[in-house]
């Protein structure tokens, strides 16, 4: 296996035309600013070069590196540091993702985000589970993606895969299955307002006493609507479900 995988040549940018480079102004000082008052990572991708523009100097998930260095290596950072199973996962999912771009309207393209989980080391050469979202802000003329940016997080789930694309401002997602190679549609989790207001009180610190006080409801229909919530995020308790409604932006 080779970090080249990682770049599908349905995504192979050759050149860049003067419309294209016009785009590609001082947008880094913006996404430094924003590195700076957010715990998650950052990375741009730049597709014609196969390389990383900038990387977040965030120690969690750098292996131990630092951010310059990891700039330095690209992709094969990736080869390096992620096991052999789940960086042959990531190819699958680059080759499945650009198939699935190649289908929607040139137009559209900058409003879908792609989701997924994978194993990284940590400094302490340990695993860890993370998450990255990835979503394109230039495409060349020919629409393909020129520049992308990437979030990365510790992932709310247990093990690796988990592979999503969102479109924005509509209630579809599509869930890749890995076993055979399938995006398949299904509609988004929707939370209730009451749903909502008592994730938002828990994020606040109330307990379930506050939180039965502060909406005039029982103790019990508090505990009933956070079991409710389990069942249909699949989590098993109110870290796990606000850290999902966090990185779903159902808040």
């Amino acid at each position: 296996m080779d970090f080249n995988d990682l770049f599908s040549p349905k995504n192979t940018v050759t050149s860049l035309s003067a419309k294209d480079v016009e785009q590609n102004n001082d947008y880094i000082e913006i996404v430094k600013a924003f590195a700076r008052i957010t715990y998650q990572s950052i990375y741009l991708i730049d597709y014609q070069l196969k390389g990383f523009e900038f990387v977040s100097d965030n120690p969690l998930f750098l292996a131990g590196l630092t951010s310059t260095q990891v700039m330095e290596m690209g992709y094969s950072f990736y080869q390096k540091y992620v096991p052999a199973i789940d960086f042959q996962m990531l190819i699958q999912i680059n080759n499945a993702g650009f198939s699935f771009y190649e289908k929607i309207p040139v137009e559209e393209r900058k409003l879908y985000v792609i989701s997924y989980d994978f194993q990284i080391q940590d400094a302490d050469k340990k695993y860890i589970l993370i998450n990255h979202k990835l979503t394109p802000f230039f495409l060349t003329e020919q629409g393909k993606i020129w520049k992308a940016m990437c979030i990365v997080s510790l992932s709310s789930n247990i093990s690796s895969g988990n592979v999503n694309i969102e479109k924005l401002h509509s209630d579809l997602q599509w869930q890749l299955d890995l076993q055979t190679n399938k995006w398949i549609a299904r509609t988004k989790i929707n939370l209730t307002a009451r749903e909502i207001e008592i994730l938002r009180y828990y994020h606040r610190g109330l307990t379930i006493h506050e939180t039965s006080e502060k909406i005039f409801i029982s103790i019990d229909t508090v505990k009933f609507h956070r079991r409710k919530l389990f069942e249909k995020l699949g989590v098993s308790n109110m870290n796990e479900a606000l850290t999902f409604a966090l990185n779903n932006r159902l808040l």
